[in-house]
């Protein structure tokens, strides 16, 4: 597996040295949405840490440089405000979508569904002996397994904390039609759910997306949108083959990421690496400690 990696990142080094053609993964839309989620999240992550750790004494001085915890707090909510904004606008985009132009069978079903399939079943298992040594890697298409994982683990995550969220951010407009039981369930599971999720993220999100052999040190392309033609030769050689086959492949074509794009992509994902990591050492060393 190590020589197979090698020998893409030596095709890819070499692609870059000439002049190569790239294609649109996602649109602005896309980007912009990752941006408010990707930002959002991190300022949830970090103001909900001194409340749930008060008991810690970095909670107390992580709270003092936020300005005290009802500025926290504050913030936390408004950071909960908009990304529930952005899931919802998202559920619309896909069914709008489907409504316009793919249909709703495309949105369940297919090479551009996000929905799971036997395909990824088959996926996991040539990936495993990839792994191994014992076959050639998958020819995946435009979603792999993991990044199918990646998508759910988060959809849900977000309906689960953004509803427990809300039940205790308007306890008395709830509690007029819900037992008062069902605010203590939502505590414990906007709690444990958020260390959850800020542990997915901030590990197995991050190396998916970033920290594997063959994108470290860092994947720019939800940055930038583009993707260049040897990347989606080598990593996705069934997507690239089925644009062909279809005659789509020219209408994605697109220009190459300007160099402020791909600076400012770096900077951006690198923050969010570096704010991700020492929020998970420090959760590691309060629940061990």
């Amino acid at each position: 597996m190590a020589s197979q990696v090698q020998a893409g990142q030596a095709a890819a080094a070499e692609s870059r040295g000439a002049a190569q053609k790239y294609y649109e993964r996602f649109d602005r839309v896309d980007r912009v949405m990752h941006a408010f989620l990707m930002t959002t999240f991190i300022g949830c992550a970090i103001t909900g840490m001194p409340p749930l750790f008060s008991d810690e004494p970095w909670a107390a001085g992580l709270a003092r440089a936020l300005g005290g915890f009802e500025m926290a707090a504050l913030i936390h909510r408004i950071c909960a405000g908009v990304m529930i904004i952005v899931w919802l606008l998202h559920v619309v985009r896909i069914f709008g979508d489907a409504i316009r132009r793919t249909g709703f069978l495309a949105m369940v079903w297919g090479p551009n569904s996000m929905v799971p399939q036997p395909q990824d079943i088959i996926d996991i298992w040539l990936h495993f002996k990839w792994f191994v040594g014992k076959g050639p890697r998958p020819p995946f298409d435009r979603w792999t397994y993991w990044e199918k994982f990646d998508y759910w683990a988060v959809f849900w995550g977000m309906a689960i904390i953004g509803g427990s969220g809300l039940l205790l951010w308007f306890p008395a407009q709830f509690a007029a039609f819900l037992p008062g039981w069902v605010f203590n369930v939502a505590t414990v599971v906007h709690g444990e759910e958020a260390l959850l999720a800020v542990g997915f993220i901030f590990t197995i999100h991050f190396f998916n997306g970033h920290l594997r052999p063959e994108k470290f040190p860092m994947d720019l392309v939800i940055f930038t949108g583009r993707i260049p033609e040897h990347e989606l030769k080598d990593e996705r050689p069934a997507e690239y083959r089925r644009l062909v086959s279809e005659g789509r492949l020219e209408s994605t074509e697109t220009t190459r990421p300007t160099p402020w794009t791909e600076t400012f992509g770096y900077l951006v994902g690198g923050t969010a690496v570096i704010l991700g990591t020492l929020t998970v050492i420090v959760i590691v060393y309060s629940v061990v400690t």
